[in-house]
């Protein structure tokens, strides 16, 4: 009977797909919250001060995914100033902490949602030679989670998971520095700024990324995370990705790849413009294929699945619905389609599960799946 990591490996690596792999990024911890009111289960656990408390069994395990991220969700600092934050603003509601790129980012405290940008200091080439640079130069150790890393890698093992090491990516690193506005500017008035970043954060995360890989051990495959679209296409031109990221993209890609480790790409919105240059660099998986944006799992199967496998499609808004008939339809059009395709497929959503759909319907989805998930042989 092979295992989940059997069933992934067989799909991702062997290229001869037993069947449709599941997989979700993210079930909100508001979701959860409602679904313990409908349903979820929960377990007791002995605390570090020997109290027994109640809490909701792990999701990973419950709906039976067959891949996870190993260890926290990010195993590697990489802002310049490691290990800062300062508090700005607080409430009983969000905070507003100063990282160590010099950016403020407001976010809630008690429910999931995109972090909202408020301030940035660096403004100027200047600055970022001057204040942030510089800490980027050399390798840290203290950057690297590897006991995370490690901890992680053997539990989801254990667990019988295909597992993966996670990152975030250059893009969305430099705007989430700089903010949007200057971000945007630099990438027309101060290109050389910008490919400054990408070359000193490349040499940074191959670096860091080889401690990591050496020391903590190899996973099945890494994820990386780089948010360059939005719902109405890319946020710059295919021109401007193929000079300012494409090499670098290239780069790190090649690097893992070496060590034998199949590389997923998320990337929101719609990145169909993207992913010739996408396939240039070599990324081996596309998620999560998001549906309200344009992103079409069975039209992007039939161009591009000799070439990519694919993580995620299923539109939320239809889980959302609660309509266990409508649900059922298309996650059969979803699996059965992306097979009839060829398409190296894993099922989940087209982006995260929030509170607005309900665990009967989530869970009845999974099964769905599972029922109708096996390629033939």
């Amino acid at each position: 009977m092979p295992t989940s990591r059997d069933i992934i490996r067989a799909l991702l690596v062997e290229r001869q797909p037993i069947r449709v792999g599941l997989r979700e990024v993210e079930i909100w911890p508001e979701t959860i919250q409602a679904w313990l009111e409908q349903g979820y289960p929960t377990e007791e656990v002995v605390t570090e001060d020997g109290m027994v408390r109640s809490q909701s069994v792990d999701w990973v395990s419950h709906f039976g995914f067959d891949l996870f991220r190993a260890g926290p969700a990010f195993l590697l600092d990489s802002q310049p100033i490691r290990g800062y934050s300062e508090v700005i603003a607080e409430t009983d509601e969000w905070i507003i902490t100063r990282n160590g790129a010099g950016a403020a980012v407001k976010a809630w405290k008690h429910r999931a949602g995109a972090r909202e940008h408020v301030d940035h200091r660096m403004t100027s080439r200047a600055i970022w030679e001057r204040d942030y640079r510089p800490h980027l130069l050399h390798l840290d150790r203290a950057r690297v989670n590897i006991e995370g890393a490690r901890q992680g890698l053997a539990q989801r093992h254990s667990q019988g998971l295909y597992a993966y090491f996670q990152a975030g990516l250059l893009f969305q690193l430099a705007s989430g520095f700089m903010g949007d506005v200057d971000f945007w500017q630099a990438l027309v008035l101060d290109p050389d700024w910008i490919l400054d970043i990408n070359r000193v954060y490349t040499d940074f995360y191959l670096a860091h990324w080889k401690l990591l890989l050496d020391e903590a051990g190899i996973p099945d495959g890494v994820r990386l995370i780089d948010d360059f679209a939005y719902r109405g296409g890319l946020f710059a031109s295919p021109k401007t990705m193929r000079t300012m990221y494409l090499p670098f993209y290239r780069e790190i890609v090649d690097f893992l790849h070496g060590y034998g480790l199949p590389v997923e790409l998320h990337v929101c919105g719609d990145a169909r413009a993207a992913i010739p240059l996408l396939l240039e660099a070599g990324f081996d998986i596309l998620n999560p294929l998001e549906r309200k944006a344009g992103m079409d799992p069975l039209a992007l199967a039939e161009q591009y699945g000799d070439r990519l496998a694919f993580i995620g499609g299923m539109d939320v808004r239809i889980l959302e619905t609660g309509d266990l008939a409508e649900i059922k339809r298309e996650v059969i059009r979803l699996v059965t389609g992306m097979k009839e395709r060829g398409g190296r497929f894993i099922w989940g959503s087209d982006h995260s599960v929030p509170p607005t759909v309900d665990y009967r319907s989530y869970r009845y989805a999974c099964e769905v799946c599972r029922e109708y998930g096996e390629y033939a042989p």
